[in-house]
């Protein structure tokens, strides 16, 4: 009986901190995996781009006319609708 309140703890930890970021992760590799050339993204760091070429780990993204920089995969934050660079 004295083990009860660490095992609710242990519930509460899985279903208020460990599930909901197993999801945010799941549904970022799927993000990524669903990527293509002429995506608009957004990079952890704020920058947006468009996507130039794939590669395993890398992806080039077109930053401004003419200048690509090569960036890894898991920086990406977010994908933008289509349209929304051209825009600003």
């Amino acid at each position: 009986m004295s083990f009860l309140p660490l095992i609710l703890l242990i519930v509460v930890f899985y279903f208020l901190l460990i599930r909901p970021q197993m999801k945010r992760n799941k549904e970022h590799r799927n993000m990524l995996a669903s990527l293509s050339i002429g995506d608009e993204v957004i990079t952890g760091g704020g920058v947006a781009g468009r996507v130039q070429a794939l590669g395993e780990t890398f992806v080039s993204v077109e930053i401004a006319d003419g200048v690509v920089a090569k960036i890894q995969k898991q920086s990406i934050a977010s994908v933008l609708p289509k349209g929304s660079l051209s825009e600003s």
